[in-house]
């Protein structure tokens, strides 16, 4: 689907995305990204999925307790309806979102905002994560980060899991995943 850019629009708008394994750094780099655009003054709103609330229900915090203010969300559709009249848009564990979390981030880029993406590439199976393959496509730049294996030490890309449950989504921390390379992944 082609959409049309706003005439007379005074900044390109473009889609950045921060993906990786659990413990590689995403949401640091997001808030990071974040708080240097509010230094610029530009206005900037935050979001997050209402599903995530593992370290606050309202807040994004990292893994080393790293927070900034955000507003949840039940669903790609309230980004948009929320995002009025901002320069920079931030959006933390998008593999959570649905199917229209990408059409979303492509309207809001057309439009001129500056929008910021941060989640997992994969799951626990290895397997692409929700939409964050279509949002990498369509996003102008792509980081994707890296933590340190668990068990060897050498860089790693895979989210483990170390409990025995079924699904897709299974929220957790430290006490559910650990970081692991190719190698120590397959073991």
């Amino acid at each position: 689907m082609f959409i049309e850019p706003i005439v007379g629009m005074k900044r390109p708008g473009s889609i950045e995305v921060i993906c990786g394994s659990m413990f590689s750094g995403k949401t640091e780099e997001l808030i990071r990204r974040l708080r240097r655009a509010m230094i610029a003054n530009q206005k900037v709103e935050i979001f997050k999925p209402a599903i995530d609330n593992r370290y606050d229900s309202v807040k994004i915090v990292s893994h080393d307790a790293n927070a900034i203010h955000s507003t949840p969300v039940d669903n790609s559709a309230r980004i948009y309806e929320l995002a009025s009249k901002v320069d920079v848009i931030g959006v933390d564990e998008a593999q959570f979102f649905d199917e229209g979390i990408t059409e979303v981030c492509d309207k809001l880029a057309f439009s001129g905002v500056r929008v910021i993406v941060a989640g997992l590439d994969m799951d626990y199976l290895g397997n692409p994560f929700g939409q964050m393959p279509f949002i990498m496509a369509k996003a102008d730049y792509v980081t994707k980060l890296h933590a340190i294996c668990m068990q060897c030490g050498n860089i790693a890309n895979y989210s483990y899991r170390k409990i025995a449950q079924e699904g897709q989504v299974v929220l957790g921390a430290k006490d559910a995943y650990e970081p692991r390379c190719r190698v120590c992944y397959t073991k």
